[in-house]
């Protein structure tokens, strides 16, 4: 049977012709992959997944590839070595671009179809820059694997310019980091960022004292990790400035030109230099939400996400379904779900038996979502754990961290691999995978820089007139 059809022509791969039930999966991310792998050697269907990239990204590790902790081939599985064992699925490389509910087919950028019978929709999320998404180039977010190696660049790109740099304020500005987003994302890669900092490059240069950098998290919100108990977020601030992170709360970002960030701070606007600004202050769904919305009337949330009925699926499409990032469910609890790896695990396995009891003429309940906690890592013996039976922090949550993030890890090797590298980081302070790669060029100095540098250079020059005097 074949699943791709070049040119648009009729629908043949459809139960129509009396041959296994198709599950089409978009996306092979956690959402995706766990529909796949519990959909695999179920007799009577076949499962295309179809992702523009040929591997699986453990994305809660990007922060780590991003500061040299990990290698990306340590977070990263190819979907056709995974899935290599489940026989009834196929897995096609290529960019969906939108549905076509009536002919139950979905498009690619190719010009070609792929049919189905069942439709699951996981293709996750992007940056949110709140309409700036001019600023994605100077600020630039973590969600695949270029991002992370493009933070990585610029990292170490600074520390090396700084290296070579005289001026002071030039320096200062080049040691400068900011991270924008007080959340899970820019607890973690501010804490791995300072440890970085102050610890392994510690004796790498001769011309940078570590005592120089500034990583500085900035938050709006009164507090980090805003959606953790108030105890969990304050023992994480303690920790990050423990570590050397300066935290600013209630503090917007309302520019960024060049290395120049506007803030605000209790009404007061002020300016700051830093050449490396991360982003992690929010995310938006996939445009595939917006065409699913065009295709079948469903309703978008603010952020793009499909809001779906309480089985996943789309309203008036019954064998279409949402799943992760791209999925706004808000039939439990006060609000939608929160988008984290352990909802679209949770959202792809629950699809799979769902298609599986309507195959069976079997009723389906509604999804049913198992809050089993939250985590957040902030360095070395120091994390944050809300499990709902507890609340810790400290070492005995960085351990239970350490536990879940290795068991998550898809292939063997990877989770080899990274507990090998966590323990030789663990003893030695030692990050193996500091390369930059790519454009090695620095950003021209801003005017503010260049005002700044000026003046100190004036004020150096009228010093040693009167020192001569």
């Amino acid at each position: 049977m074949t699943a791709v059809l070049k040119n648009k022509p009729a629908n043949v791969t459809a139960t129509a012709s009396h041959q296994r039930h198709h599950v089409v999966i978009v996306g092979g991310g956690f959402g995706g992959l766990y529909a796949a792998k519990a959909l695999g050697n179920v007799a009577d269907v076949k499962v295309t997944l179809i992702d523009k990239r040929n591997f699986h990204l453990f994305q809660p590790l990007l922060y780590q590839v991003a500061t040299g902790g990990l290698s990306a081939g340590d977070i990263s599985s190819p979907l056709r070595a995974i899935l290599s064992k489940q026989k009834n699925v196929q897995v096609l490389m290529g960019e969906v671009t939108g549905i076509e509910p009536e002919a139950q087919q979905v498009l690619l950028k190719t010009g070609e179809t792929v049919a189905y019978d069942s439709l699951i929709m996981a293709t996750g999320s992007s940056h949110h820059y709140f309409g700036k998404d001019e600023w994605s180039s100077i600020a630039p977010g973590m969600k695949t694997i270029e991002d992370a190696l493009e933070v990585r660049r610029r990292i170490f790109l600074a520390f090396e310019a700084a290296e070579k740099e005289t001026d002071p304020a030039r320096r200062k500005a080049l040691l400068t980091f900011f991270i924008v987003g007080g959340g899970p994302t820019g607890v973690e890669l501010s804490g791995a960022l300072a440890e970085l900092a102050y610890e392994t490059l510690r004796e790498d240069f001769r011309s940078v004292n570590p005592g120089e950098t500034r990583v500085v998290l900035l938050e709006g919100m009164d507090r980090v990790l805003p959606p953790y108990p108030g105890d969990l977020s304050a023992a994480a601030k303690k920790s990050l400035e423990k570590l050397g992170v300066e935290v600013r709360t209630n503090t917007l970002v309302t520019n960024i030109e060049g290395d120049t960030v506007t803030l605000k701070c209790d009404g007061k606007e002020e300016q700051a230099q830093a050449f490396t600004v991360l982003w992690a202050a929010g995310i938006k769904a996939s445009p595939l939400g917006k065409a699913i919305a065009d295709q079948t009337g469903a309703e978008l949330d603010r952020i793009g996400r499909v809001i779906v009925e309480p089985d996943l699926s789309v309203p008036g499409c019954p064998n279409i379904f949402i799943a992760g990032d791209l999925a706004h469910y808000a039939h439990q609890g006060n609000g939608p779900l929160p988008g984290t790896a352990a909802t679209a695990m949770q959202q792809g396995s629950y699809l799979a038996k769902s298609i599986k009891r309507r195959m069976a003429h079997k009723a389906v309940k509604p999804f049913d979502y198992k809050d089993n906690g939250s985590l957040a890592v902030i360095g070395r013996n120091e994390a944050v754990a809300d499990l709902g039976f507890a609340r810790f922090s400290g070492f005995p949550a960085w351990m239970v961290w350490i536990f879940i993030h290795i068991y998550y890890l898809i292939e063997f090797d990877s989770k080899l691999l990274v507990m090998l590298q966590w323990g030789w980081h663990y003893f030695t302070s030692q990050r193996g995978a500091r390369l930059i790669t790519g454009d090695d060029s620095i950003p021209a100095l801003s005017d503010l820089v260049l005002k700044e540098m000026s003046a100190q250079n004036l004020s150096t020059t009228e010093n040693a007139e009167m020192a001569k005097v």
